[in-house]
């Protein structure tokens, strides 16, 4: 990836779709809004709070993020989206449940405004919802091209000078990649064919790439990361990115483990359950669908232990995820962790961890600072995997003949020195030279 020469200033408005608006999708949005009025502050996003580090620690140079780098404002957002559901923004947050009326009544008005698109929706790919709000067209290329028509359209009628895409949707059945994903002439001609194996998602996916609008996947199901999607985003030069945002249990497996790790503490297994009751919850209680969430969460703790190189500490360990449908905790998610280690000569210990979270309010930070992320990796003329934003994934892409990094704690350092590289800066390698110069 060759070193930005220059950043195209954040000018003018920056259009947000969310494929996908509900819980998760009206939570980003409500903050956002609440956020620009100063009624509550936007706290878990890095691009609005967050700081970075240039230089020498004596230099005591260490501006917000949103200073440093030149990003979207939140005054230039404008948000939309699609939905299987015609409810808009206010509706469908008073439906979460997830925001108080308080907070919605503040911004009631604008809320209502935004009405979401009508969605492409096949049933076999989300078992556990009906499609109330959907396409007409039947034919997947048809389909694909009506959504590329909805983000020219959107961006026409809201006077936007860029348009990024971060699903927000439900989680898709597990699917492999088949030979229709091998090429973007296969794919294509797949769309035509409406091919079984083509998804809702990937139909937005192309769509975006074909508009050279940026695509991040918060779902853990098949999307960007396969050999089609990456040939296209190489050829309209569009940054992509995903995928599954990383929330709750998973955020403190990236947290844990790597600290197990770097104090060569042996792990024999580690147990992990939720309860959840939003409309997430709902679809994960189909088997196809928890099999897409299953695969990503079980693979974040291969790549941070790595086994292979640790087989007397890690090689044997026992680890089991269970996701549990329970409609009274509604968005209100909680997480319970058994971790069997072992220290000195063998000797067993235990961690026991019980985090009541709440899921849309740990997406909805992540889906803002993608979105800004992704529009200015698109200024910067980057294009195709943005594996340093893997800190906000669960699974994130990468080149094929890599491994992910998962270690919560590389990937910052990763993103921050992406983010001083873009910018020309000094990278920081916290070998502590300051006093020897």
């Amino acid at each position: 990836m060759k070193q930005p020469v220059s950043i195209a200033p954040a000018e003018g408005k920056l259009g947000i779709l969310l494929p996908g608006m509900g819980a998760v999708g009206t939570t980003f949005i409500a903050g956002c809004l609440l956020a620009r009025q100063n009624v509550a502050k936007p706290f878990g996003s890095l691009t609005q709070m967050g700081t970075i580090r240039l230089g020498k620690r004596t230099e005591n140079k260490t501006p917000l993020i949103k200073d440093f780098v030149p990003l979207a404002e939140m005054p230039d957002l404008v948000f939309g989206g699609w939905d299987l559901f015609p409810d808009n923004a206010y509706e469908a947050a008073k439906t979460a449940e997830v925001l108080t009326e308080k907070h919605l009544d503040a911004i009631k008005d604008e809320l209502e405004a935004i009405k979401p698109m009508k969605a492409v929706f096949f049933p076999e790919f989300v078992k556990r919802l009906r499609g109330e709000h959907v396409k007409e067209q039947t034919n997947k290329m048809e389909l694909a091209e009506a959504v590329r028509e909805d983000i020219r359209r959107f961006k026409k009628d809201n006077g936007l000078d860029r348009v990024v895409t971060v699903w927000c949707g439900s989680t898709e059945v597990h699917r492999e990649p088949t030979a229709v994903h091998q090429s973007v002439k296969a794919f294509e001609q797949g769309l035509r064919d409406s091919d079984p194996a083509i998804s809702p998602s990937q139909i937005y996916c192309w769509a975006c790439l074909k508009e050279g609008v940026p695509y991040a996947n918060g779902a853990p199901h098949l999307t960007g990361d396969v050999p089609a999607m990456l040939e296209l985003a190489r050829e309209t030069r569009t940054p992509l990115g995903g995928k599954d945002f990383k929330t709750g249990q998973t955020l403190m497996k990236t947290i844990l483990a790597p600290g197990m790790r770097a104090r060569m503490l042996g792990i024999r297994g580690w147990f992990s359950t939720n309860i959840l009751g939003n409309r997430d919850g709902e679809v994960l209680d189909d088997p196809e669908s928890f099999k897409s969430k299953e695969v990503s969460k079980l693979g974040v703790l291969e790549t941070v232990l790595q086994p292979e190189l640790h087989p007397e500490l890690y090689g044997d360990m026992y680890h089991k995820v269970r996701i549990n449908y329970y409609p009274p905790r509604g968005d209100q998610k909680e997480g319970w962790d058994n971790i069997d280690i072992f220290g000195w000569l063998g000797y067993p210990m235990q961690i026991k961890i019980d985090f009541l979270c709440r899921d849309s309010i740990l997406a909805a930070p992540l889906v803002l600072d993608l979105a800004l992320f992704m529009d200015l990796a698109k200024r910067a003329g980057m294009s195709g995997i943005q594996e340093w934003l893997s800190f906000y994934f669960k699974s994130p892409i990468t080149a094929p003949e890599l491994y992910p990094e998962n270690d919560l704690f590389v990937q910052m350092v990763k993103m921050k020195n992406m983010l001083r590289w873009m910018k020309n800066e000094d990278l920081i390698t916290h070998l502590g030279h300051e006093y020897y110069d």
